[in-house]
């Protein structure tokens, strides 16, 4: 079986790798195995030092990493610049923090002494998707590297050169080699490696499909998972609004990475007397992105990873648009089998459409309309994902309440919905479970451990002899 990476704005193959063996692979997590033992003994300063190098390295080669995503995957060079750096800014964040988010918690009892000590578990296998290749490795590897953990990583096999390069920044930072592999391998291989024992837990980020597949095999074999999955993500616009921001943020969020994001707004819930409003300005915004090679400095959005996504996408919207949506914003694709998909408004998104229930990874936006905030918060939790949303309103407290009431792992207030290194991220229904970033992401890998101290019993004093 070969692996290639293929340029989706040009159609070439630019490499092709033989996957690996299982022998090879087997031999690969015997390794890994015999590393855990011992990378889990060294100090947190020895591995925030080389944490740190990684973080240094990073910020060095970010020219040459931004350029393999935008022949890989089609990321515009200066996005896949930024994504680099926030690598490099999540390395030196679990490098400063980890000792902290690892240290004993007491816990007061009968005893003299009791706590909770969080110990490394050993392998962790990480299935990782192609749309962030550098950003959605980085923040599980860092975590479990600092947590005393190592890591095998499985990731999407049209990004094999993002893969190879990251495997390369740790193992130059000074990481033992085993503590961090990228195994070139298909999808058939990842049931294979969690049937092992020395596989002690799995991340996954991708699909419903391959979360549903990888937790079914781990719950087999007892074992942690941490799936991040799909998301449909609520952009909740009130009529008191400024309208003008959330329009012109709209179009951002629907637009990173050319729509091709989990937590990408891709459901624009408006009050009905400001949605002809907010629809014309979120038009002018997205008319004014720039495509083009991802090379180019100046190209705001690139190709779709592969053109058979586009091919997915298009079919989804036909359908509803037969179902009864209403094109708002010609695009899309133009002709069946390319990898370019411009930006498409669709409204009056109605329960028995596709667009409605699915999830649509490109950049077409929908339109749904609310008679109030009440019915936003409702249609907003209409969906079986919960990911992320935003709430916009100039009344903060009116938005943090409705926050509140809206099904998601994150939800912002007048702001885009991101991911950073300080806050936890992850979903609900759908879209997962477990998290990552924050202190909740570098304990989601430990044994949680209680330990037990009893008090010592002192010894009677003996009679005195009259």
């Amino acid at each position: 079986m070969a692996i290639a990476s293929i340029n989706p704005y040009t159609g070439r193959v630019e490499r092709k790798f033989r996957a690996f063996s299982w022998p090879q692979t087997e031999r690969i997590l015997t390794q890994a195995h015999r590393a855990a033992a011992e990378w889990r003994t060294t100090t947190f300063a020895h591995r925030a030092q080389l944490m740190h190098r990684a973080a240094d390295l990073l910020r060095e080669r970010q020219d040459e990493l931004a350029r393999i995503m935008a022949l890989e995957m089609g990321k515009p060079v200066v996005d896949g610049r930024a994504e680099v750096l926030k690598c490099a800014l999540c390395c030196d964040y679990y490098a400063d923090h980890a000792e902290e988010f690892l240290a004993d918690d007491p816990i007061k009892t009968e005893a003299q002494r009791s706590f909770i000590s969080h110990e490394p578990i050993g392998v962790v296998l990480a299935v990782m998707p192609w749309n962030f290749p550098f950003w959605q490795v980085v923040r599980f590897a860092a975590p479990a590297l600092m947590a005393g953990n190592v890591g095998l990583l499985k990731h999407a096999s049209n990004v094999p050169q993002c893969a190879l390069a990251l495997e390369k920044i740790y193992h130059d930072a000074g990481f033992p080699a085993a503590t961090f592999r990228a195994l070139l391998v298909g999808s058939d291989m990842v049931e294979k490696l969690l049937e092992d024992d020395r596989v002690r837990a799995v991340t996954l980020t991708g699909s419903e499909l391959a979360g549903a597949q990888v937790a079914a095999t781990a719950g087999r074999q007892i074992k942690k998972t941490v799936l991040e999955l799909g998301g449909s993500d609520a952009f909740i616009v009130l009529a008191d609004a400024d309208l003008e921001l959330a329009a012109k943020t709209a179009a951002q969020t629907r637009m990173i990475n050319a729509g091709q994001s989990c937590i990408a707004a891709k459901r624009f819930i408006v009050e009905k007397p400001v949605v002809k409003e907010f629809i014309s300005k979120m038009k002018t915004h997205l008319l004014a992105f720039r495509t083009g090679d991802p090379l180019d400095e100046d190209t705001q959005y690139g190709p779709l990873a592969r053109p058979d996504l586009a091919d997915e996408i298009t079919q989804q919207v036909e359908d509803s648009i037969e179902q009864g949506a209403k094109v708002e914003l010609h695009g899309g694709q133009s002709k069946p089998g390319t990898a370019l998909f411009r930006p498409m408004i669709l409204s009056n998104i109605k329960p028995k459409q596709r667009a409605y229930h699915e999830e649509l990874f490109g950049p077409v936006a929908l339109i749904l309309e609310a008679k109030n905030a009440e019915d936003a918060v409702r249609l907003a939790n209409d969906s079986r994902f919960g990911l992320g949303g935003s709430v916009w309103t100039r009344d903060v407290k009116r938005g943090e309440a409705l926050a509140r009431q809206v099904e998601a792992g994150a939800v912002f207030v007048n702001s885009m919905v991101k991911s950073s290194p300080e806050m936890p991220f992850g979903g609900v229904k759908k879209s997962g479970y477990g998290r990552e970033l924050s202190y909740l992401g570098i304990r989601e890998f430990v044994n949680q451990k209680s330990i037990w101290i009893a008090k010592e019993e002192k010894p009677e004093k003996q009679k005195k002899v009259e």
